[in-house]
């Protein structure tokens, strides 16, 4: 079974895109509707923007949505999922590719909530730490006995967890998570507290815009980061994708559990290769793949 997956924030690369938009006119097309849609031309800072111009949240999110979804569409016939899962962001991509919902909503929403995110992250001074070499269930009972707000955010893969929340109690938490036996804990370089409490303005925020988008049924099963099983339920995909903002992306247990429901290649559309680097790391055996544009021209 050929499961496709949608990569989050942090595969971003100057230049993406811009292959697909010189050699394919459905790509360019797609491309001058989403500068229309966002009200500014995302198209020259992916094209030619610097790293610093394209680390903003409000061009990042939308950057990678773009790279990922157009990618998809360009792919035609070939591209038949049976399953879909997106890494937090890429979450909306993969809800477009596999019919949830369209382009131009898929869009915005991603606008919005890259917006909300960062009023979150201006609210108060947050951010995040990798941890590595150390199980999970450790990082979660030091997240649990550090004062202030610190939680698991990102189950990555095993031995690879992102811890979320207030600057003192993530810097804390590190100390801690060193002294057990941590190989790194590393505060990360990001505007704020992704996936935890601190989030939770952002997540009204965008709550009230996904009740009011139409989702439509999807023709595969997603994977969703907040429960790591299928659902085709439009509803449910909803409430999921609200509380995707404050809950953990269980990327680990969604990947055992697509293999587990038979998925034999994971297919990664988007920019980067960092999930199929996760893959491998949760099962060596599982099989995977870049989506590659084929030129129309």
């Amino acid at each position: 079974m050929n499961a496709y997956i949608f990569p989050g924030q942090g595969a971003q690369f100057s230049g993406m895109g811009l292959d697909l938009y010189e050699n394919s006119p459905e790509a360019q097309h797609l491309f001058e509707d989403a500068n229309e849609i966002l009200g500014f031309h995302i198209t020259d800072i992916m094209f030619e923007g610097t790293a610093e111009a394209l680390k903003q949240t409000k061009v990042t999110q939308p950057a990678i949505f773009l790279h990922s979804v157009i990618l998809a569409k360009t792919l035609g016939d070939s591209f038949k999922p049976d399953m879909v899962a997106g890494h937090s962001l890429g979450e909306f991509s993969a809800l477009v590719a596999n019919g949830a919902l369209t382009f131009e909503d898929g869009l915005k929403l991603v606008s919005q909530r890259a917006l909300a995110m960062q009023k979150a992250c201006e609210l108060q001074p947050s951010t995040m730490a990798a941890v590595l070499g150390l199980e999970d269930g450790i990082v979660e009972k030091i997240c649990a006995t550090t004062d202030g707000v610190v939680v698991a955010a990102n189950y990555n893969c095993p031995g690879q967890l992102v811890i979320s929340g207030e600057v003192a109690a993530i810097n804390a938490a590190c100390e801690a998570l060193k002294a057990e036996g941590a190989r790194r804990a590393l505060v990360l370089p990001v505007g704020g507290a992704f996936h935890s409490p601190m989030m939770e303005p952002a997540r009204e925020e965008l709550a009230a815009a996904i009740e009011n988008t139409t989702f439509n049924k999807p023709n595969c099963p997603i994977y969703q980061n907040v429960t790591a099983s299928a659902v085709i339920d439009e509803s449910e995909i909803k409430a999921n994708l609200i509380s995707q903002l404050t809950a953990p992306v269980r990327w680990t247990q969604s990947v055992q559990q697509m293999i587990a429901d038979g998925a034999s290649l994971f297919t990664e559309v988007g920019p980067g290769k960092v999930l199929q680097g996760l893959v491998k790391k949760i099962n060596r055996e599982a099989q995977t793949a870049s989506a590659t544009f084929q030129s129309e021209a």
